[in-house]
């Protein structure tokens, strides 16, 4: 079977998801998401008020919001997240996260099951796949 046969519909998000999550709540400051990520060796961070999920913190968000803004370190999460959480059903096709993303312009979305955060997809992870 050549790839041009292969039928991508077939694969779900929760294949290729990664099902490890961090979560804060929205005073975490942005020093302290530098950390995490860098110590997880991780790209985004689910932020959640009262555990109801709010928002997203990426690495491209502390990139373009802090330090192309020189904001300070101290500045929390809530100032620099990408909100509204932007999810994908677990069972969706893997199309379906490319297009979302293209059509949003983001590169990580956050997966749901019955309304639960469950994980996340990236660009990368469609792209490996892609590439097998």
């Amino acid at each position: 079977m050549s790839r041009e046969d292969f039928d991508y519909s077939k694969i779900k998000v929760e294949d290729i998801m990664t099902r490890a999550l961090i979560s804060v709540n929205p005073a975490t400051t942005s020093l302290q998401i530098a950390k995490m990520m860098e110590q997880g060796g991780i790209g985004a961070i689910i932020v959640k008020e009262n555990e109801i999920p709010i928002g997203i913190i990426t690495d491209r968000d502390f990139a373009t919001k802090i330090a192309a803004q020189s904001l300070p370190f101290d500045t929390p999460v809530e100032k620099i997240m990408s909100s509204p959480l932007i999810t994908i059903p677990n069972d969706a096709p893997i199309s379906s996260a490319a297009e979302i993303m293209s059509s949003k312009k983001i590169r990580k979305l956050a997966v749901s099951d019955n309304g639960k955060i469950v994980g996340i997809i990236t660009s990368t992870d469609l792209v490996n796949q892609l590439a097998k």
